[in-house]
């Protein structure tokens, strides 16, 4: 069985076109999400970026900064878990 080399390297040529598409898709999908009744929110895209990051004055608490930490840990990581979900979804349709 012969192989088909230049059939081969089309193949692969248009595999990393797709991957490349999917990557720049994924740049562009951003989700949002928030902690403390919305005192906090956080913004991420497809691809692992905080793409912003919004606090309201009436979070920092100076003398409880560990619960602000909390809130931005909570909804910095919640905006990138559905913003790789909402990626995925994409790439699954």
């Amino acid at each position: 069985m012969k192989m088909d080399m230049n059939a081969l390297l089309k193949q692969a040529q248009e595999m990393q076109q797709q991957m490349a598409d999917a990557q720049a898709a994924a740049k562009d999908e951003v989700a949002e999400a928030s902690a403390g009744g919305g005192m906090v929110v956080a913004k991420a895209n497809g691809v692992g970026e905080l793409v912003e990051l919004r606090i309201d004055p009436r979070a920092i608490d100076p003398d409880d900064p560990e619960m602000l930490g909390d809130m931005v840990l909570a909804a910095a990581n919640e905006a990138l878990r559905a913003a790789a979900q909402a990626v995925e979804a994409k790439l699954r349709s």
